[in-house]
This record gives C-alpha cells, structure tokens and sequence, in this order.
C-alpha cells in the first residue's frame, strides 16, 4: 500500500494540532488573565486542558473504534512525555525552581491520579462506571483546585503586556478556531498513524504510545517552551502536572463513557514505567525545589529509553 496517503495524513494533523493549540493556549490564557486567574491555577486548568484536547479526541475516537490500545497508549504515553521529553528537556535548557505549592499540592496530586489510573487499568479493562469514577475524581479534584487557589497566596497575577490588548471577543473567537484546528488534527493524525502501524506491521499499542502519544503531546510542548521562554516557569510547570492528572482522569474517563477500553497484557508493562516515572519526577521536583540539567537528563532518557524496548 502507498505510504502517501498515512504520511500526509500525519503531517497534517501535527500541523493542524501545533496552530490550534496555540492559538487556544494563547486565547485561553488571555482571558483567564483577565478574569483575574493566578498565573499557576491558568497553568494547571486552562492551558493543560486547553492543550489535552487533543487526547480527548484521540481517546473518544479510538474508544468507539475498539481500538483501546490505542486509547490507553496514548494516555500513558502523553504522560510520560510530558514528564520526559517536556519537563526534562525544559531543565536541560533551563533548571529551573518551581512554586511550593506545586510539590506540595499538584505534583502529590499528579503521584494519586496515576495510582488511580493504574488501579482501573491493571485488570485490562476500563467500564462505562469506571469511567465515571475517574470524571469524578477529577470534579473532586478542581474543587479542590478552586478552594485552595481562594485561600492561598501562590503566584499573584501577572500584569498585560503593553501592546498585547484587544477585545475579549476577538480571543474568544481565536479559542473556537483553535479548537476546531485541534479537533480536526487529532482526527488526521489518529488515521495516518493507525495506518502507518498496519503498513509497518507493529502493535497499536506501540503506535499509540509513541507516535499518537508524542503528536498529542505537541500541543504541552508548545505551550510550555512559549511560557518557558517568556519567564513564566509556573505556567511552563503547572501546565505538565495538570495535563498529567487531567489525562488520567479526564481523558481516560471520558474515553471508557463514550465505550468501554479493552486492553492486552502488554499494557501492563507500560503502567509499571509510568509510575516509577511518576514517582521520580515527583521526588525531584521536591528535592530543592528545582530541576537540574542532569534531573532533566535522566528525565528524557528514562522516556527514549522505554521507547527502544517497547520497539524492541
């Protein structure tokens, strides 16, 4: 069969992916900002949702395919590329010190939504009630996100950059052009890489942890290199935790109520890297409360290197 088709078909939807995602991160933002959100809380609400709809889409789509590998891939592979190949290559760049409240609240809240994920996932089957549990979690959780941000004094709200005003309807309109860009991205690059799998002969697990994972993940690559380069290390940070903990119990959950996940084995192993990944990105962000060039080193080989054993 002619690679052609699969290939442009993937091109285009990391294209439509990277445009769409900016242009919400960017819209969402702004309007958070004017609303008078903290500059972290629009890190682990706004931009990590914004940027996880891509997996929202690829989750549903695969879901009602029967193509849970696919689904479950994609979930767990985002996370750990976030962790990996985002928050690593950041301290690579950069080492970097993050809020207290991110250790504290966020990175523990990121350890339970793994344990969460993994306890749903380990018997290889995600049901509609299942599902529903984690959304709830995941309600629970933004309540709890909303309380403490009321009560507590973490990063203040930065001010407008001169020149950057403009009428809140012209960034509500550039928030639905995003969307759709990213909705429709997602599409594309879900049937270029399934076909891409076939031609190649290897496992949609394996495509679904890799390359979905990773062309889903460009949007949090995209949003945090912009708010990493521009100072804003809380939103750089937040935006990795949170799409993290929304992956798990968002993406996951709504991915099992449009039809239920059925998996293979071979997922198993995939959820055993992932919380050992987890838990040593948590530890480290608590250690000193920053990441070293050689934590963010350790970082993005722990993801490369999984990759060559699952390809293995």
């Amino acid at each position: 069969m002619s690679l052609l088709g699969p290939v442009a078909s993937t091109l285009v939807g990391l294209i439509a992916l990277w445009l769409g995602a900016r242009w919400l991160v960017t819209a969402a933002s702004r309007l958070a900002r004017a609303a008078g959100i903290p500059p972290l809380i629009v890190g682990l609400t706004v931009v990590a949702f914004g940027t996880s709809a891509p997996e929202i889409v690829v989750g549903v789509e695969a879901a009602l395919e029967g193509r849970g590998a696919i689904a479950v891939g994609n979930v767990v592979g985002s996370n750990a590329f976030n962790l990996g190949a985002i928050l690593g290559v950041l301290a690579i760049i950069s080492p970097f010190r993050v809020a207290d409240t991110l250790v504290r609240r966020d990175a523990v809240a990121m350890a339970a939504a793994t344990g969460v994920g993994i306890a749903v996932l380990v018997n290889l089957h995600v049901s509609r009630t299942e599902g529903l549990f984690l959304l709830a979690c995941l309600v629970a959780y933004l309540a709890w996100l909303a309380r403490s941000a009321r009560d507590s004094d973490i990063d203040g709200v930065e001010p407008e950059r001169s020149g950057t005003n403009r009428h809140p309807g012209v960034d509500a309109l550039v928030l639905v052009v995003g969307l759709v860009l990213v909705g429709l991205g997602g599409r594309l690059l879900v049937q270029g890489a399934v076909e891409l799998a076939r031609a190649g002969g290897v496992s949609e697990w394996l495509i679904g942890v890799t390359v979905v994972a990773g062309g889903t993940s460009l949007p949090e690559a995209a949003a945090s290199v912009v708010a990493a380069r521009r100072a804003e290390v809380g939103i750089a940070a937040g935006n990795v935790v949170g799409s993290n903990v929304f992956n798990l119990l968002g993406v996951l959950g709504i991915s099992a109520v449009a039809a239920p996940l059925a998996i293979d084995a071979s997922v198993r192993s995939g959820l055993w890297w992932l919380a050992g990944l987890t838990a040593v990105s948590a530890v480290l962000l608590a250690t000193g409360r920053r990441l070293t060039r050689l934590e963010g080193v350790a970082l993005a080989l722990s993801v490369a290197g999984y990759w060559v054993l699952a390809a293995g």
